[in-house]
């Protein structure tokens, strides 16, 4: 996937062309207030163009009206949503992406994804979005939380190869084996919970790299990721660190580091396995 990262080293091509910034800020848990205005507002002054709600979120009206009120074009802007476990199927998924669409307040999304694989009928969820993705109603579909197991099944199905599967990763749960899969599938690989929420700073190696390279610890987090070719969605209100968490493009992990973090593996998770969360 590496081949993928524009000169820029600040989007990547996803397998039908259409360019997604590696950065983006995450939405969850931020409610629709003056908060999740000014988080989007500040992520956007601070360079994001990525920004990542979903319809469980009960966000996604605050996230529509915070990108208008912006100033930024929206053409500027890469919005990603999901569908919720409670409408996987063919009618209700066409049903619930035109409501999210109707709340962001927008013509098109730019990537559309399958929130959880949940236990038997992703692939007529799948096929739903096959159709909104060729009636032009979003740019890019993809999924969240899917395992191999999960990928293999929809792909053997489908006509279009998903271009984002959303996971858990941090160096704690590094998901080299998916990860790989997916470089070799032609499948972007997109970190939620980065930072392990905020752990790892317990972590000394952090605190030593971060000495190192003159960075902080979320910095050094951050770019590990992004030198993995892994796109990532950290989320913060705060200001200081939604400024800090973009400024991770002007330097670079030596190889050395990069292994010493990837060792750090446990294969260990803060958020639900997707082969147990089934509804």
């Amino acid at each position: 996937m590496k081949d993928r990262i524009l000169q820029d080293k600040q989007k990547v091509a996803l397998n039908n062309d259409v360019l997604m910034p590696l950065l983006g800020i995450g939405v969850y848990q931020i409610n629709e207030d003056e908060d999740l205005e000014n988080t989007i507002h500040k992520a956007l002054e601070e360079g994001y163009r990525n920004i990542d709600t979903a319809m469980i979120y009960e966000n996604e009206v605050g996230v529509g009206k915070a990108i208008k009120s912006s100033g930024v074009p929206r053409e500027e802007i890469f919005i990603t949503t999901k569908v919720w476990n409670a409408d996987h199927g063919f009618d209700s998924t066409l049903k619930a992406f035109e409501l999210s669409r109707r709340k962001i307040n927008v013509d098109v999304i730019d990537l559309y994804l399958i929130h959880w694989p949940g236990k038997d009928k992703f692939i007529e969820t799948w096929r739903a979005l096959e159709k909104l993705y060729r009636e032009g109603f979003v740019r890019a579909i993809g999924v969240c939380n899917f395992q191999i197991h999960h990928l293999q099944t929809l792909i053997s199905a489908s006509e279009i190869v998903p271009a984002v599967n959303q996971v858990e990763c941090h160096p704690l749960l590094s998901q080299q084996e998916l990860r790989q899969w997916c470089i070799e599938q032609g499948i972007q690989m997109m970190a939620y919970s980065p930072m392990m929420r905020g752990r790892l700073r317990n972590w000394p190696l952090f605190e030593e790299l971060s000495k190192t390279y003159g960075k902080t610890m979320a910095q050094i987090v951050l770019r590990w990721h992004i030198q993995n070719g892994v796109a990532v969605i950290p989320k913060s209100v705060t200001p200081s660190r939604i400024r800090e968490n973009a400024q991770i493009f002007n330097f670079e992990l030596s190889t050395k580091d990069m292994d010493r973090i990837s060792q750090l593996n446990l294969d260990l998770r803060i958020g639900l396995d997707p082969d147990q969360f089934l509804f």
